[in-house]
């Protein structure tokens, strides 16, 4: 290990543990800015993406139609190229952050942010089903990263700030601050650390002022609310959980159904030639439905305005849906979590038309359901209900629904849960990394591996629970060296009792992160015992 190294990770070790704080706090508020700031040029660019798109549409008429596609074809052989020249730029950019987060990845930050800046504005351009919130997150973690290697901060300060440039990454593009904190730390993160929370918060709260001081106070998505759901519709609000939580396990299914489509394409046609199959659709539906392309936001304000029967919704429902799944699984540079959430709005949409021709709904609650089936879809789809739950409530501005909302979210998750459905991001993260999809960190001269620092914390019933650390199976190549409690700092020995709450400083190579951080979640977390055997079982054959 480099002389550097050892000094870092000593002396984080050994430093104030409020003075640690401060510091990423501080660091939190330059990347939110750093973030904040990219996240701001791409949705002007966005909008004039849009607004030429429009222009193109209607210029293409008669003879120059022909003319139309051939300049889609164009357009995605340039984002193939660009897929070619970064290949971590292709699809949401979220399971990408994830990996880059667990030590699977190690991405160029600057490529990237050009790279999936210029692609994911041309996909805007021909009219695919895609958004920005997606890429907004993988440009902010980008910038957290770029700012670490400019600040030249270790391994684990990197990773602090990638989350933190995640977070600021979605507080700007929803407008909504505290759903980019909850989303960087329930969904990539996947730690509540005091320290993390703070910096997080700092990063969205930075970056959300970068963003109001141009676009405005209101969210991206707002959703009027007149009035509020009567008791006597309890029984529709726990029903349409249960739905929402059917159409999320579908939505998940159907994407990997669609991927799976698309991997029975000839292997000799590279997969940076996927796109092209959504850029030929698009077309089509910019001259048969064009309020189907883009992130879905001029269907929503139709939805939320009150000027849709059900038929007409059902129609923009499934041709939506077919096309997003179309336009996901190709690995076009774009994002899912928008159409996503345009999509459960629609679920819900239709299921209150239901209820007011059965139970005489007011049509001014419409929207109430809508805002309820856009959070249960998320949490059944993402598998992350703390976010859903907060964004419905930054979207609404209101807590009156915060119990039914909660009710909803709860139902769709406990069904994808009997389903068994992977949250998506996962698990498209494991299917790239399945694939042979990620970067091996480099040994340092002498053939040892880099080392790094990495925190966990006990739950409740997991198996470090009142175990001493000489009777765990620790993942190879990895050393406790600190153990933090009702903060106090414990140094650990062999016969060290551990306890729920506990965190736990590893020392592990850099290079093994990855299947250490599952190693170690499978240790830490309740219920994980099942998951452990069956990666010893793993490591034990390999």
């Amino acid at each position: 290990m480099a002389q550097d190294d050892s000094s870092k990770i000593i002396g984080y070790l050994t430093e104030d543990t409020r003075k640690n704080r401060l510091r990423l706090s501080g660091l939190g508020v330059i990347v939110g800015v750093a973030a904040g700031t990219v996240a701001v040029v791409y949705r002007i660019a966005m909008a004039y993406s849009a607004d030429l798109r429009g222009f193109l549409l209607n210029a293409a008429d008669g003879w120059l139609i022909p003319f139309y596609f051939v300049l889609l074809l164009v357009i995605a052989l340039v984002v193939a190229a660009l897929i070619k020249w970064e290949p971590y730029i292709a699809g949401s950019g979220i399971p990408q952050v994830e990996g880059e987060l667990k030590g699977y990845f190690d991405m160029p930050w600057l490529k990237v942010i050009i790279g999936k800046l210029v692609g994911s504005l041309l996909c805007i351009v021909a009219g695919l089903s895609v958004g920005r919130e997606g890429p907004s997150v993988q440009l902010g973690a980008m910038a957290g990263k770029g700012v670490s290697r400019v600040l030249k901060q270790d391994n684990l300060q990197e990773r602090y700030l990638i989350t933190c440039g995640a977070s600021a990454g979605l507080s700007a593009a929803f407008n909504c601050p505290l759903s980019g904190v909850v989303f960087a730390l329930e969904e990539m993160h996947k730690d509540y650390s005091i320290t993390m929370i703070f910096s997080a918060m700092a990063a969205a709260v930075s970056a959300d002022f970068v963003s109001k001081w141009i676009f405005g106070m209101s969210p991206v998505f707002h959703i009027p609310l007149t009035a509020s759901l009567e008791l006597k519709y309890i029984g529709h609000v726990l029903f349409l959980g249960l739905l929402i939580g059917v159409a999320g396990v579908l939505f998940n299914r159907a994407m990997f159904l669609t991927q799976k489509c698309y991997d029975k394409i000839p292997s000799k046609i590279p997969k940076r030639f996927h796109p092209i199959i959504p850029f030929m659709l698009a077309g089509i539906m910019g001259f048969v439905m064009p309020v189907v392309q883009g992130d879905g936001h001029n269907m929503l304000e139709i939805l939320t305005g009150g000027g849709l029967g059900l038929k007409i919704m059902l129609v923009y429902f499934v041709v939506k849906f077919v096309f997003s799944m179309i336009c996901f699984a190709s690995g076009a540079p774009g994002g899912s979590l928008a159409p996503m959430m345009v999509l459960g709005a629609y679920v819900g949409g239709i299921y209150a038309h239901f209820v007011m021709r059965t139970a005489g709904l007011d049509v001014t609650l419409i929207n109430n359901f809508v805002i309820l089936a856009m959070a249960g879809y998320f949490a059944a789809i993402c598998r992350a209900p703390l976010t859903a739950v907060v964004l419905a409530v930054e979207l609404t501005g209101s807590l009156n629904h915060l119990v039914y909302t909660v009710m909803v979210v709860f139902i769709a998750e406990l069904v994808a849960s009997l389903f068994k459905s992977e949250p998506l991001f996962d698990a498209l993260l494991h299917n790239m990394v399945s694939q042979g999809e990620h970067a091996v960190h480099p040994v340092t001269e002498g053939g040892t591996s880099e080392k790094t620092l990495v925190n966990v914390t006990v739950s409740d019933g997991a198996l470090l629970d009142d175990t001493a650390v000489s009777e765990i199976m620790w993942p190879e190549t990895c050393l406790a060296v600190e153990v933090r409690r009702d903060g106090d700092v414990i140094i650990p020995h062999g016969g060290t009792v551990l306890h729920a709450g506990d965190r736990i400083t590893l020392l592990c190579d850099r290079d093994r992160l990855g299947h250490i951080k599952e190693e170690l979640a499978a240790l830490t977390e309740t219920g994980g015992a099942a998951k452990f055997h069956a990666l010893m079982r793993e490591r034990e054959e390999s």
